[in-house]
């Protein structure tokens, strides 16, 4: 299948951004909420402009946090006991780009669908414990390579160096999985990990199945309309921005070629108004005499 995309859609930007991670953020949540809106999930917003989004049982909520107190724009929490401490939470900062969150709530919202045996399921290390690496399959299937081995961290890069994921193996504080950059996972997108574009980080029990829907779509080889005028700077030295081609007119019908030909027909002189004189014909006779 060709990831070519099609000049002929109508495509909100006027560059392609290959490779797509480092694309950045398109500045709106909107398609990233859809999913699990279309389930009837339940919209609140502050009088700062942070929207929160819940579960019907509360189990699952959602907060986009343009005002928030950090960079972490989106945070996801999931729960066993709606007022207990979250089972697993993710966080997207500021400039992840808006495609990888809707392919995270787009598996949510349809783990969610299926129960909380799937949406509240964490990887169980003791039965298979290669189970948790699952989610970094798709990065490795585009040509991502392991990273030179670390003590504790098991990590991939993209061939250009400048994508990468991390696992960290041991023990971790639950609390600060949730609050900092010291999770179980970690995906980023920059020149370094120390100072990324862009970051991702999922605590210690996320489900592989939600993780693998990121990786899946940060692999993905297809380009991802950007407005040039909106691309950050750190893009322009590291990423091929690829011109967008204007639509492609229809082809012409049948009716449209009667048209154009009728249209180029030149038109037919008009008739004299008044009648020539002919050269043959007899002068006018005097009338009669009174």
């Amino acid at each position: 299948m060709s990831h070519q995309p099609d000049p002929r859609h109508d495509i909100d930007g006027d560059v392609y951004v290959s490779p797509r991670y480092l694309a950045s953020t398109t500045g709106t949540g909107d398609p990233a909420l859809a999913p699990l809106l279309a389930l009837g999930w339940d919209l609140q917003h502050d009088e700062d402009g942070n929207v929160y989004v819940s579960a019907p049982d509360r189990r699952v909520r959602l907060g986009y946090l343009p005002e928030g107190e950090d960079d972490g724009l989106w945070r996801i929490n999931a729960y066993k006991d709606p007022f207990g401490p979250p089972t697993w939470g993710v966080c997207f900062n500021d400039r992840f780009p808006t495609e990888f969150v809707a392919a995270f709530t787009t598996a949510l919202a349809t783990t969610y669908e299926q129960g909380p045996d799937t949406h509240l399921a964490s990887p169980v290390v003791g039965i298979d414990e290669h189970e948790p690496f699952l989610a970094v399959v798709p990065l490795l299937q585009q040509g991502w390579e392991m990273a030179r081995p670390r003590r504790g961290v098991f990590a991939v890069n993209a061939p250009d160096g400048l994508a990468g994921m991390e696992f960290t193996t041991g023990d971790l504080d639950p609390e600060a999985e949730l609050t900092t950059r010291d999770a179980r996972w970690q995906l980023w997108a920059g020149k370094s990990i120390d100072r990324p574009a862009w970051y991702a980080t999922a605590s210690t029990d996320t489900p592989v199945p939600l993780l693998t829907a990121v990786t899946q779509s940060v692999s993905d080889p297809a380009p991802l309309p950007r407005w040039r005028q909106d691309t950050y700077s750190y893009i322009k030295g590291m990423a091929q921005l690829t011109p967008i081609l204007p639509p492609e007119p229809p082809a012409p019908t049948p009716l449209d070629v009667q048209r154009t030909a009728a249209a180029r027909r030149p038109a037919a002189l008009p008739a004299p108004s008044v009648p020539r004189r002919s050269t043959t014909s007899r002068p006018a006779l005097p009338g009669p005499r009174r």
